[in-house]
């Protein structure tokens, strides 16, 4: 028997139970990859898994936010775009990613900053580079490309030479800058 395996399923085991009895079966889908415990859920649902795992299981640290465009990825189904957030309980050294997909063409989910304050850059880069849209956000604008940017760099459709960006910004001289 595979002692890492095991300790890892112990790990969970009371969060797993605690989410189980808050939301009630069905709500989440499980799946693992070598260490990480990965959480599936709808996006209808995804403010009460998190703020479950905040309020009655401790995960009181999201430590990351991050999507990926899965467009033409072979063997994919289900939504286009999907968004991760990654917390962890700084008690017991327990951490999960939680998994929740967006499709096209208006990909739009919760914001989790209500939950979680240190999430409001992060949800910007995401809306920045994907054009993920976080209802509720309180300023949800780019963070990194220029306001005047009209496309998301990447998106898998985003072609690789660009959409002509330095065609389209004004030219600045050295002493201008």
């Amino acid at each position: 028997m595979n002692t890492t395996s095991a300790t890892t399923t112990d790990e969970h085991q009371a969060t797993l139970k605690t989410l189980a009895q808050t939301l009630g079966e069905g709500v989440f889908t499980q799946s693992r990859f070598r260490d990480n415990l990965r959480l599936h859920v709808p996006a209808s649902r995804l403010i009460d898994l998190l703020r479950a795992l905040r309020d009655q299981c401790g995960f009181k640290l999201l430590s990351e936010v991050g999507g990926t465009d899965y467009l033409g990825y072979p063997g994919r189904t289900g939504a286009r775009f999907e968004v991760h957030y990654v917390l962890r309980n700084l008690e017991t050294s327990e951490y999960l990613i939680i998994k929740t997909g967006v499709d096209d063409p208006d990909p739009t989910l919760p914001s989790v900053v209500p939950l979680w304050s240190g999430a409001d850059w992060m949800e910007r880069e995401v809306f920045d580079m994907y054009g993920i849209r976080f209802e509720g956000h309180p300023d949800l604008r780019r963070i990194l490309m220029p306001p005047e940017f009209a496309s998301f760099p990447l998106r898998k459709d985003y072609p690789l030479r660009g959409r002509g960006e330095r065609h389209n910004f004004p030219r600045l001289l050295r002493g201008e800058s």
